[in-house]
């Protein structure tokens, strides 16, 4: 019996160390940019009447291996009201030391809408800041890959 349990031991162990070292420790995480942001003309499709916008972003991938993407989430905030949020599924692959751009359609939700014109309105400022976030999920074993982007836009057009 003891025989048996060093075996399963040394097994599991051969396995685990094989296991390990299939993961790349040179991996880099890959590069997303915001690259277009733009309202969808009003169609049938859009919920309660609400706009709906479309979000473009640029995905470089540092790696020789293709970066496969499973699904995303992300969101958008304005003055730290969640405005835009959306996921998609529908994602292309991005070839080894390559780029591609993801397309992603997001809708505005109400209540940060609100919330936020009504911050506007007893403060106003020139610029408000913003926070794109997303979280990109790599098919199979990858790293899940978060992206977070802050800045501020201009009110006044300068």
């Amino acid at each position: 019996m003891r025989k048996i349990i060093q075996s399963l031991i040394l097994v599991g162990t051969v396995l685990l160390l094989t296991g390990c070292a299939g993961l790349n420790p040179n991996y880099e995480p890959p590069v997303v940019n915001v690259q277009s942001f733009r309202a969808l003309p009003g169609d049938g499709d859009a919920v309660a009447g609400l706009p709906t916008f479309e979000v473009g972003l640029q995905v470089l991938n540092p790696n020789p291996e293709p970066l496969n993407l499973e699904g995303v989430f992300y969101s958008i905030s304005l003055e730290g009201q969640k405005l835009l949020s959306g996921v998609a599924n529908d994602l292309p692959e991005i070839e080894g030391y390559g780029e591609g751009t993801v397309k992603l359609t997001a809708s505005v939700s109400i209540l940060g809408g609100v919330r936020l014109i009504q911050q506007l309105m007893t403060r106003p400022q020139d610029r408000v800041e913003y926070e794109f976030s997303a979280r990109l999920d790599p098919k199979g074993f990858g790293r899940t890959i978060r992206v977070e982007e802050f800045g501020e836009i201009s009110l006044t057009g300068e």
